[in-house]
């Protein structure tokens, strides 16, 4: 019999049927002072005694009634016989009412002559000034901040009752293997509860790992069974869908209630929301932006109800530079990186594979479509909620066209600077449009003209009016990456894979393929694209082809062999005014400096004679540099 979900409700829906469906008590513990940043108060704190617990100087001087300084004036000082000399934060004995600061007062012969009168309690820190014996502190459902300890430990606090909220995680699949394990080809690394760990600690519950079971009906009821008795909440990692060997529903169902099975999510439709024994069990999708998902949708609102305060994300309205499309009756959640160009914010949509977990790497912002839309054009303005605080967001500089190894070791320098270089593989042409409609800061490319020149006649017809800059990165060699040496003519003869339509590197390999009258047609594989030189070179090395076009770097780095074609120029296009930015002037120099172009050299196949060189590109004039 096939399985199918038992419902499919909304978001919405779905998080009012927990909010009807427990009780939510969180349990308590007492942690040390020094491990409570972070955590919520489940009751109030008071302070055990006062701060000060007795009358102290707040200057350095005498301590003085202040009834006998009520006549002294500049026209007629008054000298003290009964005074005594104080420092900062020293008693101030019970038969005086006030200090006066040293500057104040002239000395002479133990004797104390001063010109003004003060008040009582003058330069005096009265008994409870900071707070008073038994006077709350902070109040429940309080997260503490790290400045707060120091203040908690002041007024005699050395251990809190704070909130704990209990989560057992459960990782279930026979293709499971540990961290620190290598799996062989059909197994994964277990990492959906690593993930949920962090989320979870982060919001301030507690969060147990218990080791991955099989697909085994009873060794997973067993765990089940052990992790509600352990826990206030717990997740189940996989076996939510509807395969062969997914057990969550089944067990939840048998040991109490499958309350929801499918909400209106992507990533992240085949959640499991369950009770069993009064406590929430979530079935968590295997795929792990679908948990993600989940995680952040369903299951922080959900330890938010046990008065924990998970973050909340800012926002920036944002410029969407693809067109996403989406399902009605579905909340999508799509993950961007979102930059600042200029005053205005730019959203890059990241890829929508709910595997592909680098996406939620390299995004720092996300969109929700809701599920009476369907999509957003290119160009439309969309709320980006981030994913990290604003300020670390207006570091990003986005860079959209070709792809090179390179970049990422840019990156990485870059990122010493206070600039976060985020790329996006579009191809050499994707590039020139981005950077057309002024979606990225800066454009990758290599486009080969007829004439054998590079970049500049592409910019001229497609920027015609544009004042720009072009920045070498190097001068690089592409070739034929191969296992067994196959030179450009043995193409016909063997598999291939291509890069996309509008990258430099296709365009090269149709102008040589054009040059040596070798048909495109006549080589298996030419439509099979893929979007990096590393894709290209990674599809070489796992056999699923015999060659591919690719820079030396990429073929160097996985130990392949290489026949070299040609050696084009690499850039950098920007519009000249980016360079205001300092971000902008961060990368120039970043490109221009010694240690990047070692790194060049100790990859392999880059010339940097011109790196750091710059183009100027005027309308209507020739190119300059």
């Amino acid at each position: 019999m096939v399985k199918r979900y038992l419902t499919l409700i909304s978001l919405a829906e779905a998080n009012d049927l927990i909010a009807r469906s427990f009780a939510f008590t969180p349990g308590t513990e007492s942690v040390p002072l020094e491990a409570a940043a972070g955590r919520i108060t489940a009751a109030p704190v008071f302070a055990r005694f006062s701060v000060p617990e007795i009358h102290l100087s707040a200057m350095d001087g005498i301590a003085v009634r202040s009834a006998e300084t009520a006549r002294a004036s500049e026209q007629h000082p008054v000298t003290l016989t009964d005074a005594v000399r104080v420092n900062t934060g020293n008693i101030v004995p019970s038969e005086y009412d006030a200090v006066i600061m040293i500057e104040d007062v002239w000395e002479e012969d133990g004797k104390y002559t001063i010109r003004k009168a003060v008040s009582p309690w003058q330069h005096v820190r009265p008994v409870g000034e900071d707070i008073g014996e038994s006077e709350m502190i902070v109040p429940t459902h309080h997260r503490i901040r790290p400045h707060e300890t120091g203040a908690l430990a002041a007024y005699g606090v050395t251990h809190l009752d704070v909130l704990a909220v209990r989560a057992g995680l459960i990782p279930t699949g026979s293709e499971l293997v540990p961290l620190g394990v290598r799996p062989v080809p059909g197994k994964v690394v277990e990492s959906n509860t690593l993930m949920a760990a962090s989320v979870l600690q982060a919001a301030g519950a507690s969060a147990r790992r218990y080791p991955i079971v099989v697909d085994d009906y009873d060794l997973i009821r067993d765990a089940v069974v052990r992790g509600v008795a352990e826990n206030e909440i717990l997740l189940i990692s996989a076996g939510s869908s509807a395969g062969t060997r997914d057990f969550t529903a089944d067990v939840i169902g048998e040991l109490g209630e499958v309350l929801a099975h499918g909400v209106g999510i992507k990533p992240g439709k085949p959640v499991i929301i369950g009770r069993i024994a009064g406590k929430p069990v979530i079935g968590l999708p295997g795929y792990p932006l679908a948990a993600l998902t989940v995680l952040r949708e369903i299951v922080l609102p959900l330890l938010a109800r046990y008065g924990l305060l998970p973050p909340e994300a800012e926002t920036v309205d944002a410029r969407l530079t693809t067109s996403l499309h989406s399902d009605i009756g579905t909340d999508e959640f799509v993950l961007l990186t979102a930059g600042r160009i200029g005053d205005a914010w730019v959203a890059v949509p990241q890829s929508r594979g709910a595997g592909v977990q680098m996406s939620a790497v390299r995004a720092n912002a996300y969109l929700q479509i809701p599920a009476s839309s369907e999509g957003v054009e290119a160009g439309g303005t969309v709320t980006a909620r981030l994913r990290v605080p604003k300020r670390t967001a207006e570091e990003v500089l986005l860079i959209t066209g070709s792809h090179d190894p390179a970049l990422d070791y840019l990156a990485d320098l870059a990122r010493s600077g206070g600039v976060d270089l985020h790329s996006t593989h579009t191809g050499s042409m994707g590039g020139v449009l981005a950077l057309r409609k002024r979606e990225c800061h800066a454009a990758p490319m290599h486009l080969l003209a007829p004439d054998g020149s590079y970049n500049v006649p592409y910019l001229q017809r497609y920027l015609p009016d544009g004042d720009l800059l072009l920045l070498c990165v190097a001068e690089r060699q592409q070739g034929i990456i191969s296992r067994e040496g196959l030179g450009f003519d043995d193409l016909p003869e063997h598999t291939f894979v291509n890069r996309q339509k509008g990258s430099g590197t296709r365009m090269l390999l149709d102008h040589t393929l054009q040059q040596r009258g070798i048909d495109p047609a006549s080589i298996h594989g030419y439509d099979r694209e893929v979007t990096t030189h590393l894709a290209a070179a990674l599809s070489v090395k796992t056999g699923e082809a015999d060659a591919a076009m690719g820079v030396y770097s990429a073929a160097r780095a996985l130990g392949l062999a290489f026949f070299p074609v040609a050696t084009e120029r690499y850039e950098l296009a920007m519009h000249r005014d980016t360079l205001e930015d300092p971000r902008a002037q961060t990368l120039v120099e970043t490109v221009s400096s010694d240690r990047f172009k070692q790194i060049l050299r100790d990859l392999g196949g880059y010339v940097t004679d011109e790196t750091g060189v710059m183009r100027e590109l005027r309308a209507g004039q020739p190119p300059q540099g």
